[in-house]
């Protein structure tokens, strides 16, 4: 067995049948999460496509008129027009399409999602001044937009003045 090698096969196969490794633990939970799926590896537009890059880049912009968000955008190219991956298509992402129109929101998608679930929480808690368990969620939802923000200004996203208050937020999701 000593000089037996393996065809190229089963090397690739023993490489794919490892197990991943250990996945850190979730921020505000005592459980470890784990994703099931993750994109195919492609390096070239695939063939069955049928929209060009120009109608495809004229999709988006239209797609953002109507006030679809950048992840909704990508949802609704891949599921009603069948493209696959919008920066293996174009070259360049979502994002940087629009900023390149224009087109791009004052504060990244990910920021203004928790903001709208703080306001959410917080006129529920209006309503039931005693939901503990909902008090508790907003503490969390407010600490990851705290550290989103110190993140977007260390990397230029945002000003180095802005600060984030619920009542701001209030107004900027409404």
């Amino acid at each position: 067995m000593a000089g037996c090698e393996l065809p190229e096969i089963f090397k690739y196969l023993m490489i794919l049948a490892t197990p991943k490794v250990k996945s850190m633990g979730r921020m505000h939970a005592r459980r470890k999460g784990r994703s099931g799926s993750r994109k195919p590896l492609r390096i070239e537009k695939p063939e069955w496509v049928e929209m060009s890059e120009e109608e495809i880049i004229n999709k988006i912009l239209e797609l953002a008129k109507e006030g679809y968000s950048q992840a909704m955008i990508g949802t609704v190219l891949r599921d009603q027009y069948g493209v696959p991956d919008v920066k293996l298509m174009t070259g360049k992402s979502i994002g940087k399409i629009l900023k390149e129109r224009g087109m791009a929101s004052l504060l990244p998608e990910d920021l203004m999602a928790l903001m709208k679930k703080a306001v959410k929480i917080n006129a529920h808690l209006q309503n039931h001044p005693e939901d503990l368990g909902n008090r508790r969620g907003l503490q969390l939802v407010e600490a990851k937009i705290r550290r989103l923000v110190k993140y977007y200004k260390r990397v230029g996203k945002l000003s180095a003045d802005w600060k984030y208050s619920l009542k701001e937020a209030e107004l900027l999701v409404k």
